[in-house]
């Protein structure tokens, strides 16, 4: 029997589907993926080699959405822009997160966004071990912000052991609106901080 007929596959198609499916299972197969779009396994091998290339398609679709900045200006403002876009971007697939972290940066889009940080690193003074370094936590930053994002209103639950100071903040948080964003921009200040004072060392050694 031949199968219905379906939209004409492309790899925006594909990491579309991929996507949707991601955000509902957290993972996805190939030939799961196939019979998500009503197609063959092998169709899908006519515009992907293996689920890694699906993998830095997605990649690609969510990291597309940062606005990388004009070139040139201010690198503290640089890291913030992105920084910012970058939050924005997966905390609307938070269960992408983990799949993306298990798999090598392939996506040359994405390369570009790590490209920027790099050079805006390498304008604040910072040096190549520890520019790595600061992409390294700036990344990690953002990544668990936006799982953040994706968490229940009341994270922690308090208990008879729990010390007067945990409980007091746990309440001070509780029907804070827009909570983990609030407490990502009061984050991403400190690490901004905190580069500013690093690059000032690298300016006064």
């Amino acid at each position: 029997m031949a199968r219905p007929s379906s939209p004409k596959l492309s790899t925006p198609a594909i990491a579309e589907a991929a996507l949707a499916l991601v955000d509902v299972q957290g993972e996805f197969t190939i030939p799961g993926l196939a019979r998500a779009m009503n197609v063959s396994p092998s169709s899908l091998y006519n515009h992907v080699t293996s689920k890694d290339d699906i993998i830095e398609l997605m990649r690609g679709k969510a990291m597309g959405e940062i606005e990388l900045p004009e070139p040139g200006g201010d690198w503290i403002e640089t890291l913030r822009l992105i920084a910012r876009c970058y939050m924005q971007s997966y905390a609307k697939h938070p269960r992408l997160i983990p799949l993306f972290t298990a798999h090598t940066v392939r996506d040359a889009g994405t390369m570009r966004v790590y490209d920027e940080l790099a050079q805006a690193f390498a304008a604040g003074g910072f040096g190549a071990g520890d520019t790595l370094g600061a992409i390294t936590v700036l990344d990690s930053f953002v990544l668990g912000s936006a799982l953040d994002a994706a968490a229940p209103a009341q994270v922690w639950e308090s208990s008879s052991n729990t010390s007067e100071a945990l409980r007091a903040a746990l309440e001070a948080g509780l029907g804070v609106e827009n909570r983990a964003w609030k407490t990502f921009e009061y984050g991403l200040e400190i690490l901004l901080a905190g580069f500013l004072r690093q690059s000032a060392t690298h300016e006064n050694p």
